[in-house]
């Protein structure tokens, strides 16, 4: 299926039925007096996460989505059926932004929430309600308001723990393909990746964590270059970033050195926060070199760069220090969900048990 991540739509709530005017009749009562009921509300448009959803594709055919009208009031004060709601589902991880303004309506990030895009319109008053001492018949009731019409953009930023990234023919395919069973397109050319491809990595078996591969970014890619800035964004909701850097034996280190800077200054014109979310170099293709060749080429890339953050030696094609990656990877994640609880228990005072 083609991965669609940006889409626009439009979405109308049902209308409210009309009040009634109606008066009662029955032998042996003479001037029953007023009993139209009310109309019944509209249904609302709702968008629900779907987390068996990963792409906006379905929206490329069908781009208008209609909630039901209420139906009318009736006489014995018989109110109207109210119109059922339109839910649409949508990938969690699904940004709602009201075309026409711009506001960022919502943002759907578990399974199974929901967000009200247009409320359905209200029912019209029946007769039974402007019954008077002065008015002990009267014709008059009210329509229906109408239901709230949108036009919605929503936005695909997937959900994952951590995001590689890395110039073309990196091995970031190949690496996802290493430590997850997601199966990406890999191939000795350029641009190989299309689109952003997710896979769940299991360490162990109550952990595991998503990571992200995004095409290969390029210089002067947040001004549109290549292909990876239509995906910097799916980025954003990473906790870190591997830096995916072909180690293999066709260039001297000061020419890796100026890849990964100009890695890092795409994504700092792209956004400063993601450049400064925490990122590991990840050196790949080492199995191409033998280990004295591979400490020293690490030595002197690190050096380069003055790099003081954590460094992995792998290849991804025979999956060697892979499992090392991984395990630190999800220690890292574990340690900055204490930390994030460890925070939130210290801001409000007291224990989540001791609130309780």
């Amino acid at each position: 299926m083609k991965f669609v991540d940006e889409v626009t739509i439009r979405v109308q709530a049902g209308d409210g039925g009309n009040g009634c005017v109606g008066f009662r009749r029955e032998k042996y009562i003479p001037k029953g007096g007023p009993d139209g009921g009310d109309g019944g509300v509209g249904g609302s448009v709702y968008l629900q996460a779907d987390e068996g959803l990963n792409t906006l594709a379905d929206f490329r055919h069908t781009r208008r989505f209609a909630a039901q009208r209420g139906e009318n009031g009736a006489g014995r004060q018989c109110s109207g059926k109210g119109g059922e709601d339109k839910v649409i589902a949508v990938p969690v991880g699904t940004i709602v932004y009201d075309s026409d303004t711009g506001e960022i309506l919502g943002d759907l990030t578990r399974q199974g929430q929901r967000l009200m895009v247009a409320k359905g319109g209200r029912g019209g008053l029946g007769n039974v309600h402007f019954k008077s001492s002065v008015n002990r018949t009267p014709r008059r009731a009210t329509p229906g308001t109408e239901g709230e019409r949108r036009a919605l953009r929503l936005e695909l930023k997937v959900l994952a723990d951590v995001g590689l990234l890395g110039m073309p023919n990196a091995g970031k395919s190949t690496l996802i393909r290493a430590i997850s069973s997601a199966r990406p397109k890999v191939a000795d050319y350029p641009f190989t990746t299309l689109h952003p491809n997710l896979g769940v990595v299991r360490v162990g078996p109550q952990e595991s964590f998503v990571v992200a591969d995004i095409p290969g970014l390029i210089e002067g890619a947040a001004d549109g270059a290549g292909l990876g800035v239509r995906f910097l964004k799916h980025l954003a909701r990473t906790r870190l970033l591997l830096h995916v850097v072909d180690a293999a034996p066709m260039g001297d280190e000061r020419d890796l050195a100026a890849d990964v800077r100009r890695i890092a200054a795409e994504l700092a014109r792209f956004d400063p926060a993601l450049a400064a979310r925490p990122r590991w170099l990840v050196l790949n293709k080492m199995d191409l070199l033998p280990l004295d060749e591979q400490m020293r080429r690490e030595a002197e890339l690190t050096q380069h760069l003055g790099w003081n953050g954590p460094v992995f030696r792998i290849s991804a094609l025979s999956g060697a220090g892979t499992d090392v990656l991984c395990r630190h990877i999800m220690g890292h994640l574990q340690q900055e969900l204490e930390m994030g609880a460890d925070s939130r228990e210290s801001a409000d005072g007291a224990t989540p048990h001791e609130q309780a």
